[in-house]
């Protein structure tokens, strides 16, 4: 796992981006402190920070690579890991290739030359990657099918700019422009959704997509990656037993080969199903694993000695990192500028400090993030069957009594049954993050466009899974929008912070094949969520751990803004600079409501915060986060 950054020019002048590219690599000191590498010729400059995972002495980047007679053809520079490298390797040799390193990042420019496009279809692990071709003079590249790995980049005059970070390319793109649909959508979700950066100069390319690029042409952007949800019936306890032992032995291999490296593996352990299972079967490759968890020290909101007590049983060594109040808001703009978007979601903040600890005995971890998404984690999932009744009833009775729910005073009983009943699908479910209804952005966002709605994010998504059974249209829709706009988003940026490679098996393609034939009643039942996981993991993770509820690593943001961080959280609404775009009068009512304890309004108030330090870190710049590069140090 490492940091790309790359310029395609439209008129043979690669040279006069370099210093912007070079500044880029700068801010991405932290995604590869290892090493350093850059190509040009005319056309074209690439940039590369190395984390050494693989072929530690050799596979530095770029890689030039070309078939006999055409030695130095292609460029590559590859941020990920891949983990079917051993195997395609194989494959592309009995097509006569031959390799120069034994890394993996290798197999994917061979595997270019012999397959085109269609290498990112067998690319099995985690990957943001750009090619250059010397003798098409032409730039291919893509991102992995989930979204684990970012790429960033930007359209401009000279040409093209990519980035595996979003503040690298600020020196080529200038100071953000705040894009008012994305802070519209933000607000909303928690984070901002793809292909939106909260700068209107940069975009993202999307997950599960590839793109090519020829100097003074158009960026040309296809989707490669189109994931069905097509449940089969499992009648018998002869069936069901059978799909347990599919997802036991797909989690198995995909665990097996996400420990392939030539480094100390660890693992994350919260307490929770997913990380144990993760890491129950990552011990089973490593009898020496070391697993690490964080916790705050306030009430209700350590699960460290859960996590203890799963270690204890699973043998292996254990690592807890407790947090601090202080440590917590003082790591907060550093936080934020590794983030590159505003995110607000308070489990980052864990995150960051766990990762941190843990770079202190391993290089990679292993994580449980995407089970829920692909097991049917959420309750939320049945809503669908919960809301039949009235979902039955014909449309225009629906309206009927969807107005008749609207007079009904808040609070009471059935309430909002009646308003999400008489909704459809599309209208009702965006994602798993709320955070501020759309009702209220009016008296929020200076800058209110009622003409743009958080559906618009969802929509060409429902499209796709027309047909579809509810529950899994409310899956489809969270992996392209939940799952890589916060879940991964968070995943990689703190721990690239850090130095550290995560690694995240359940979201491998092999285990998405039997996890979309997966039906509703494996995945939920009346008292449990992922019900089919559970049952395939039961032979492996202790019996404490089967029936619990998701955990996660909890964050008291509620007793903070409520308490000691009052006036720190009040100094930042009131005095950020941002009022031309969100009412600081209504963010203070916020805060000071939930002070009172009128109201829990902390996770509204957190959203505020975050943007506010974001604007003032990237924008008016008064804000400059502690960051230190020893090697190399960091120009904001």
């Amino acid at each position: 796992m490492c940091g790309l950054i790359g310029f395609v020019s439209n008129v043979g002048d690669s040279s006069a981006l370099m210093p912007a590219l070079e500044q880029g690599m700068q801010c991405a000191r932290h995604r590869g402190p290892d090493a350093v590498g850059t190509w040009n010729n005319d056309d074209v400059a690439f940039g590369f920070n190395r984390l050494s995972i693989i072929d530690l002495e050799h596979s530095t980047q770029p890689i030039i690579w070309g078939p006999e007679g055409e030695p130095d053809r292609y460029v590559l520079v590859f941020n990920g890991e891949i983990y079917n490298y051993l195997e395609l390797r194989d494959e592309l040799k009995a097509l006569g290739a031959t390799f120069t390193t034994e890394g993996d990042g290798e197999s994917i420019v061979v595997g270019y030359h012999y397959w085109g496009k269609a290498v990112t279809e067998k690319l099995r692990g985690m990957f943001g990657f750009l090619i250059w071709d010397t003798k098409t003079k032409s730039i291919f590249g893509a991102r992995d099918q989930f979204g684990i790995k970012p790429l960033y980049y930007t359209m401009l005059k000279e040409g093209v700019m990519f980035s595996s970070e979003a503040k690298g390319l600020h020196f080529a793109s200038g100071t953000p422009t705040i894009d008012q649909t994305a802070l519209q959508h933000y607000l909303i979700l928690q984070y901002v959704p793809e292909p939106y950066t909260i700068d209107k100069n940069l975009r993202k390319i999307e997950s599960g997509s590839r793109f090519t690029y020829q100097p003074g042409g158009k960026l040309k952007i296809e989707r490669y990656f189109h994931p069905t949800f097509t449940p089969k019936k499992v009648e018998g306890e002869a069936a069901a037993q059978g799909l347990y032992l599919e997802i036991a032995d797909a989690l198995r291999d995909s665990v097996a080969k996400h420990m392939r490296a030539d480094v100390t593996v660890g693992s994350f352990l919260s307490g929770g199903i997913d990380s144990t299972a993760i890491a129950a079967l990552a011990r089973e490759n490593n009898p020496n694993l070391i697993t690490f968890t964080a916790s705050f020290d306030h009430e209700g909101y350590s699960e460290a000695d859960v996590a203890a007590e799963t270690a204890r049983e699973l043998g292996v060594q254990h690592v807890i990192k407790t947090i601090s109040e202080q440590e917590f808001t003082d790591a907060l703009p550093a936080i934020i500028w590794y983030l590159d978007d505003p995110v607000a979601d308070p489990a980052l903040i864990p995150l960051y400090f766990v990762a941190q600890e843990a770079r202190k005995h391993v290089k990679v971890v292993l994580s449980g993030e995407g089970a829920d998404e692909l097991f049917g984690g959420y309750t939320i999932y049945d809503e669908p069957q919960g809301l039949r009744h009235i979902n039955a009833l014909p449309k225009p009775l629906r309206r009927v009594l969807g107005r008749a729910g609207r007079v009904i005073p808040d609070g009471v009983r059935g309430k909002d049954y009646i308003a999400r009943g008489t909704l459809d699908l599309e209208e009702r479910y965006y994602g798993n993050a709320r955070v501020i209804r759309e009702a209220q952005l009016p008296g929020i966002m200076t800058r209110y466009n009622p003409n743009v709605s958080v559906r618009d994010v969802t929509a060409p998504w429902y499209e796709i899974s027309k047909g579809w059974a509810a529950s899994d249209r409310m899956q489809h829709v969270d992996l392209f929008t939940w799952l890589r706009g916060d879940i991964l988003v968070k995943a990689d940026k703190m721990t690239m912070a850090n130095s550290v490679e995560l690694r995240v098996p359940f979201l491998d393609m092999e285990v998405l094949k039997i996890a979309r034939t997966i039906p509703l009643d494996q995945k939920l039942t009346h008292n449990t969520t992922k019900f089919a996981l559970r049952r395939a993991i039961e032979s492996f993770v202790p019996a404490h751990v089967i029936n619990r509820k998701k955990l996660g690593f909890p964050v008291p943001i509620r007793k903070f803004l409520a308490g000691d961080s009052y006036e720190w959280a009040r100094n930042i609404l009131a005095n950020s600079g941002t009022a031309e775009f969100i009412n600081p009068q209504a963010a203070l009512a916020l805060l000071d409501a939930h002070k009172a304890g009128t109201a829990d309004n902390s996770r509204q108030v957190w959203e505020i915060l975050v943007f506010n330090l974001w604007y003032q870190i990237f924008v008016s710049k008064s804000l400059v986060p502690q960051i230190e590069h020893k090697e190399y140090p960091v120009k904001l």
